[in-house]
């Protein structure tokens, strides 16, 4: 890629970072969360290997990489599940933190949490995929 390219992508790589952290930690309050600033998350670190080629990161280490990403997300996700039956609480994904005052960020007690647990685990699973796909690719054209 040109270097003008490369120089954009370095300037929106942290916008739809920052973007992606916004749709998450207020998906509670707004349409969007876990999922949906996971996909966004997914989309900057994708648009970096875009931009700079796969010759730059060590593709197969950054796939296991991102796996263990993804496999820590969903055991954070579990463990919040589960540690509402070590507070008290007999349901399952019981939200045992103190709610706030309705509309303000922190006014949700777990979800926000959860949102946090799933947009990490989306992100690193879109990027696994599409780390995959890029390596499979490089495989087939050796």
């Amino acid at each position: 890629m040109s270097p003008i390219v490369k120089k954009v992508a370095q300037l929106m790589v942290g916008i739809i970072f920052m973007y992606g952290i916004y749709i998450i930690v207020h998906g509670h309050l707004t349409p969007g969360g876990g999922f949906a600033g996971g996909a966004v998350i997914s989309g900057a670190f994708i648009l970096l290997v875009l931009a700079f080629g796969s010759n730059v990161m060590n593709l197969k280490s950054r796939e296991e990489g991102s796996s263990v990403v993804e496999s820590v997300a969903i055991l954070f996700f579990l463990l919040l599940a589960v540690l509402a039956f070590f507070i008290g609480t007999t349901i399952f994904f019981s939200n045992y933190l103190p709610k706030g005052n309705i509309g303000e960020l922190i006014s949700a007690g777990v979800i926000p949490l959860y949102n946090i647990a799933v947009g990490v685990e989306v992100a690193a699973a879109l990027f696994t995929i599409f780390l995959a796909l890029v390596i499979y690719k490089e495989e087939i054209s050796t």
